[in-house]
């Protein structure tokens, strides 16, 4: 639906056959935060909060001021705060971030601008709940320790 050359669409293209249910176009801004579902296109200006557990891809022309909590981000623009990512973060080249990301899975591309840090999450950590005894620890061989 809103098809552009591969040079300007390129983060768009990354999508396969998701629809996109939003679009803000470049020389748009927007302040406050922003909530939805599915998968938003941003080209514009954005300063605040992005929470989605959908897609955000963020065109070349973008340039975002927010603190981002997605299911997946596909970016090529400018993006500065903290992105909380619940599936992957990709990041096309001319893409700039400035700031942490915490995501399982990242892709970064050659020529892509990135300064900050990275925690990649685990996405279940498994926990180990010991096992006693009423009146102590029982160790190998069957003796306890009271």
């Amino acid at each position: 639906m809103f098809k552009k050359d591969v040079k300007e669409g390129e983060a768009g293209s990354q999508l396969g056959t998701e629809e996109i249910i939003a679009f803000l176009g470049k020389g748009t801004e927007f302040k406050g935060v922003l909530s939805y579902e599915g998968t938003v296109r941003i080209d514009g200006n954005i300063e605040g909060e992005i929470i989605t557990k959908g897609t955000l891809v963020v065109g070349e022309s973008a340039v975002i001021n927010a603190e981002i909590t997605v299911g997946t981000l596909v970016s090529g623009g400018k993006i500065t705060g903290n992105i909380n990512a619940k599936g992957k973060v990709q990041l096309l080249s001319p893409a700039t971030v400035i700031g942490t990301i915490k995501t399982p899975a990242l892709i970064i591309e050659e020529g892509v601008k990135f300064d900050g840090k990275c925690d990649m999450l685990a996405k279940e950590e498994k926990k180990v709940t010991p096992i006693t005894s009423e009146k102590g620890i029982k160790i190998a061989g069957g003796k306890g320790i009271d």
